[in-house]
């Protein structure tokens, strides 16, 4: 029998930067419209089986609506418990192995999507998957059904909408394999590709304005090449990366139940 095998992807409206971020337009499309793409171009996936973790908050029906209309699912669970929101989706959908994107990393790469899951399918040793050395906004996660239970089982915090992804990599709770950039063209440590910011959204324009073409979806080496002929776009948003990780610190105090049985804390 093959492994049932989807997509999760967390997004809520209730943004304190930059609110209702997914929904906000480029080319007359919604963020999210273009990250969804992405995830399809994905061989492993089809559109039911992409499924927009949100919350049960009214402030998501939009999302929902917009979500929907694609022809992706949604699951509606927990605000700012992601890990319990992400248990009971991939319950519901009763998937074997899941890669895991942002929402907010609207050009998350396809090629990285399928090479952590060739990886985790190939290696039955692994828990999870993740992608390093690329620019920040670009890396994907995959990891079985396992691994979302062994987490389960053992992180304490409930508020983990920020850091939810250290449960699963510096808790040695999960055994960890990594994919690293397959191009010298995929480096490039200067770029700053997450939506948090209007900034932020000022980047994603000017790239997907430059390179989108309807029905296609462009990969990593473009948008690199245009970052590279372009720096004064990266200039934008590129010095937003200290307060963002500064941020991230403050408010990821994740805890969880180690082997034996006593309280850690995450570093991060």
């Amino acid at each position: 029998m093959q492994n049932k095998i989807g997509a999760i992807i967390p997004i809520r409206l209730a943004s304190e930067r930059l609110p209702r971020k997914a929904l906000k337009e480029i080319c007359g499309r919604p963020c999210v419209y273009h990250l969804l793409d992405r995830v399809l171009d994905v061989p492993y996936l089809e559109k039911k089986n992409i499924v927009v973790c949100t919350t049960l908050d009214k402030s998501d029906d939009d999302l929902v609506e917009v979500v929907e209309s694609y022809g992706a699912s949604v699951f509606r669970g927990s605000t700012d418990d992601i890990i319990k929101r992400f248990y009971d989706a991939i319950a519901k959908y009763d998937f074997e192995y899941v890669i895991q994107v942002d929402g907010d990393d609207i050009l998350c790469d396809s090629l990285y999507m399928k090479l952590s899951m060739d990886k985790l399918l190939e290696d039955k040793s692994l828990d999870i998957v993740t992608c390093e050395g690329l620019p920040l906004g670009i890396a994907s996660k995959s990891f079985t059904r396992i691994a979302m239970e062994k987490v389960y089982a053992k992180y304490k915090t409930e508020k983990n909408d920020t850091g939810f992804g250290y449960f699963f990599t510096k808790t040695g709770i999960c055994k960890v394999g990594e994919i690293a950039p397959v191009s010298h063209e995929h480096i490039l440590n200067e770029a700053r590709l997450t939506l948090d910011y209007e900034e932020d959204f000022e980047v994603f324009k000017k790239i997907i304005e430059a390179l989108y073409v309807k029905g296609k979806v462009f990969g990593l080496s473009e948008v690199t090449s245009f970052l590279r002929e372009n720096p004064e776009v990266m200039a934008i948003n590129n010095k937003l990366d200290k307060e963002y990780w500064t941020r991230t610190k403050q408010k990821a105090k994740l805890e969880y139940q180690d082997s034996l049985g006593n309280m850690r804390g995450i570093e991060i």
